[in-house]
């Protein structure tokens, strides 16, 4: 059998943004929910939640 030549140089990952395949909602942009604070509170089911965005840019959620 003949089998064409593997590629020089293998095509790279879409660059595109990451798509969320089976979620009904699009996600929310992190940029978009700090809007430039490094915390958000977040109220769920009569508990309160912290939010923070590390200088490494992790998330870190507390009680």
């Amino acid at each position: 059998m003949n089998t064409p030549p593997s590629p020089v140089n293998p095509p790279k990952p879409d660059s595109a943004p990451l798509q969320h395949q089976g979620l009904i909602e699009a996600p929310i942009c992190s940029k978009d929910l700090f809007n430039d604070r490094t915390c958000v509170y977040i109220e769920h089911e009569g508990m309160l939640y912290a939010l923070r965005a590390t200088r490494a840019g992790k998330l870190i959620l507390t009680k």
